[in-house]
């Protein structure tokens, strides 16, 4: 088709990527007006401000108003790319990590821009002297009050230890209730807990943002016992806290209402919000905090309190006594991430009837959905960064919470290549809601009806009524529910609760300790030879060149039609429908057993090898991330506390090559790369055995003549994969495939390394005998397929004989480590390159590798496969 010329034209061409999109139908003849005409109009509509400080940016609505798709957007992708080029794209491609870095707003330290720039804005404070300040205080308090001055603010001024003492604010302000010293220079404890103990009514002190408060010794009981009537101390409780700190929390006092003791007794009476979130309150229940204290208190707001000395039960029971509470928040009582209140939302409003919100979300939609993610109110993962990190770098760590991602097939249909974008400013302005008013979906625009055409975009259009200032949002997990682990995911982008996710990941642990079980038996030949007493050979059809072209014994003949074949050897799935299409009968053995997936997906592999053995130390701890996140997240969490390494590797179910397989220790990458296909995450090999300096695998070759009984044979040599570059843990280098990834038969350098070259060779660098180690592979791999056999007895077939590519790595002590098993593995080397057998030192020819295994599988011979 040429240059599409109209709309319906737009509509025939695009019609199957409008569908997927769901841009409604109402919506499509506008998008086309915008992508015909390139018009980029959102700035009309929306404004980007900052917020979190300036860390984060939010999408608002300048528009009047806004009705449910009634308009469309179009969103320019600001960096769109391979994981594999981002590095590489964010150094080389000039102003992209400037943009980027912009974006992601991790460039604060560099901008100019001191808007998004916290505490630059200095306050009146800072523009006085200490000496000033003080004399307005004592001239405000003569003048507005009864001449005492209760309250004191001395915030970023400077002051030191030495500039505190010499101020003798005890003496001259004896009756201060609260002191706030935050943003200044005080250090030394010593000097400074004499000063505060003498103010006989102190009920606060900040001390926010001093060098003082990282000494984690003096904690507010510490303080507590110099100044027994504090109960606020640097914004957080102390355990003494009572009808003052509600008060003040409570909006009663503060610099123009400080308090006193005849004023505190009964003043909690009409207060009816109370926000006492991230006051560090363990135990909540206490005589000041009561229903008689607060009679009117009808909205409350609980959040980023442990309460650790209350159980659910008791601080539910205590809030059921406030009749007039209608507001809650607390700590995300979500679908699977429990809170202190509980393990869910629909568990809290069971005992507090009388809620209609609860964390800002209906309690009537809580209900009547059952269970419901309350997700609004979780505070964001926010980028991190230190100031001599490089621009690139910074825009690495941030980006996983702004990437979106779409997939294209090449044209041969073969393999599949995901491919991440930013949006534009206006895009990644975006926040997430649980409820949002806007959604986003990428689109490929053909202005010539071709592929080859394809400008990629985002379509921003409204599903929801917004009026003039709202902020414009999406659901960051559109689609995904509870059953896709939707709670879990939001771990990408928000501090979900980490003790939960520990909790299930060691109740988890204790099910699966290490088991013992008993071996099956394995028997050296019981399989009979299929030739028959007539000596008539055996026809074998199959897809495999080499097989074609290497299958030369007299026993065998090639036949082309299925049918037809005593042997069946192929590269494909060979199931009932298949055979129905065919003509296949179950009389004719097929190279591959019923319910093998158990043994060459990798999900499925590590499950059966779990099942069987527990936590073997030969398979790395591994998580089915598409039923398993909860766990990982848990593994996670308990690593980082315990300072333990967290590099982990993504691979795909069912994929070779290395293909969209990612190793990373960012837990926020790990989730969203689950976005681009069904992934196991298995902790990374940090230390491997090297080979000269580089990473290296090993490739076994084992036949399967039965799975009951056992008849197991490993091939007399095993061939290296090598990388090509110097092994490293340099983040950078994880973005280098020929350093971390060992596969390169596929367009790359391969160094081919014999066997009997490689074990000389690794026995002389690392002085061990390589007979001990590859006992303990032998031993490995027997276990694995005695796993399937105990898990899946199903996969015994009596007309099935195999070929299994099993991988191993070594780790730093020699320890072997499965990768994994693949079904009719590649064997280009095996026919390509003669070798020589360890253990009877005979020459074992290429042009004979597929003689030797079609010998042993049906006709019972063990020429170079020594048998388990």
């Amino acid at each position: 088709m040429a240059i599409i010329r109209d709309f319906e034209e737009f509509v025939e061409v695009h019609a199957l990527l409008l569908a997927a999109s769901g841009i409604p139908s109402s919506l499509h003849e506008l998008l086309y007006q915008k992508l015909s005409s390139d018009t980029f109009d959102g700035g009309d509509f929306f404004q980007v401000e900052p917020c979190e400080d300036g860390r984060q940016r939010r999408l608002v609505l300048t528009a009047d108003s806004m009705d449910k798709e009634s308009q469309v957007f179009l969103v320019d992708h600001a960096w769109t790319f391979r994981l594999s080029d981002a590095l590489k794209q964010l150094q080389e491609v000039p102003g992209l990590a400037q943009r980027m870095a912009s974006l992601m707003c991790v460039d604060l330290d560099l901008a100019s821009d001191t808007r998004f720039v916290s505490g630059s804005l200095h306050e009146s404070n800072s523009e006085m002297s200490i000496e000033a300040i003080l004399e307005r205080e004592v001239s405000e308090a003569k003048e507005k009050y009864d001449g005492i001055v209760r309250w004191l603010e001395l915030d970023e001024l400077g002051i030191d230890d030495d500039i505190l003492v010499s101020l003798d604010l005890p003496r001259k302000f004896p009756d201060l209730i609260a002191l706030s010293l935050c943003l200044n220079k005080l250090k030394d404890w010593e000097r400074l807990m004499p000063e505060i103990a003498k103010f006989k009514d102190l009920r606060a002190l900040w001390l926010n943002d001093n060098p003082i408060s990282e000494n984690c010794r003096y904690t507010a009981d510490t303080v507590l016992k110099l100044s027994p009537r504090l109960e606020i101390f640097s914004s957080k409780f102390t355990t003494n806290f009572g009808e003052w700190a509600l008060g003040f929390c409570g909006g009663i006092y503060g610099k123009d209402n400080p308090g006193c003791m005849e004023q505190v007794n009964g003043s909690l009476q009409n207060v009816t919000t109370l926000d006492l979130s991230d006051r560090c309150i363990n135990n909540l229940i206490s005589q000041a905090f009561s229903p008689v204290q607060l009679p009117s208190l009808s909205c409350l707001n609980l959040r980023g309190n442990p309460m650790e000395q209350n159980s659910a039960e008791e601080v539910l029971k205590h809030l059921q006594g406030f009749t007039c509470l209608r507001s809650l928040e607390v700590p995300p009582p979500q679908v699977d991430i429990p809170g202190p209140l509980g393990e869910s939302a629909v568990e809290i409003l069971e005992s507090l009837p009388n809620l209609s919100l609860l964390n800002n979300v209906s309690s009537a939609k809580i209900l009547e959905k059952g269970k419901h993610v309350i997700d609004s109110m979780l505070q964001p993962r926010l980028p991190e960064w230190s100031p001599e990190e490089p621009l690139a770098d910074r825009v690495l760590n941030a980006m996983w919470f702004y990437l979106m991602t779409y997939r294209l097939a090449d044209e041969e249909k073969i393999d599949e290549t995901s491919v991440w974008y930013v949006m534009d400013e206006l895009g990644s302005a975006l926040c997430h809601s649980d409820e949002p008013n806007f959604r986003v979906s990428p689109f490929l625009y053909m202005p010539e009806g071709k592929l080859a055409s394809a400008v990629s975009f985002s379509i921003l259009w409204p599903i929801q009524h917004a009026k003039r200032g709202d902020q414009c949002t999406r659901d960051f997990l559109f689609g995904i529910g509870e059953e896709k682990q939707r709670s879990s995911r939001l771990t990408a982008w928000f501090h979900t609760p980490g003790h939960y996710f520990i909790k299930v990941y060691e109740k988890y642990h204790q099910n699966f300790q290490t088991k013992n079980y008993d071996a099956p038996s394995i028997n050296s030949s019981k399989a009979r030879s299929l030739l028959g007493g007539d000596g008539s050979p055996l026809h074998v059809y199959t897809d495999i060149p080499q097989v074609e072209e290497f299958l030369t014994r007299p026993e065998f003949v090639i036949t082309t039609e299925p049918k037809d074949a005593d042997i069946i050897w192929t590269s494909m799935q060979v199931d009932d429908d298949m055979k129905k299409v065919v003509g296949l009968t179950d009389q004719q053995y097929i190279n591959q057993f019923p319910f093998e997936a158990c043994l060459v997906m990798k999900h499925h592999l590590a499950e059966t090898v779990q099942k069987a053995h527990g936590f073997p130390e030969w398979l790395q701890t591994t998580y089915n991330l598409e039923a398993q996140l909860s766990l990982l997240i848990g593994d996670y969490h308990l690593r980082k506390k315990g300072g333990r390494d967290n590099l982990w590797i993504l691979k795909p179910w069912n994929m070779a090559r290395t293909i969209d397989t990612t190793v990373t220790g960012d837990i926020s990458a790990i989730i969203r790369l689950m976005e681009t296909g069904p992934k196991i995450c298995q902790k990374y090999i940090e230390h491997p055995a090297l080979f000269h300096g580089k990473k290296f695998d090993l490739r076994y070759i084992v036949l399967v003549r039965s799975m009951n009984p056992l008849e197991l044979f490993l091939s007399d040599v095993f061939w290296i994969r090598l990388a090509n570059n110097t092994y490293s843990l340099d983040k950078h280098s994880f973005f280098e495939y020929e350093t971390h990834f060992t596969v390169m038969n596929y367009g790359r350098r391969l160094t081919h390394v014999s066997t009997p070259e490689f074990v000389i060779e690794f026995e002389k660098e690392h002085q061990v005998e390589w007979l001990e180690i590859h006992q303990r592979i032998r031993n490995m791999i027997q276990s694995v397929f005695e796993s399937a056999t105990l898990v899946h007895p199903e996969m015994h077939s009596p007309t099935s004989r195999a070929m299994y590519g099993v991988d191993v790595m070594l780790d730093c002590s020699f320890q072997p480590k499965l990768l994994e098993v693949t079904y009719c593995p590649d064997c280009t080397r095996a026919c390509k390159y003669d070798s020589k057998s360890l253990l009877s030192g005979e020459i074992l020819k290429a042009c004979d590798f597929f003689n030797d295994v079609f010998g042993c599988l049906f006709l019972n011979e063990t020429t170079h496969f020594t048998p388990f």
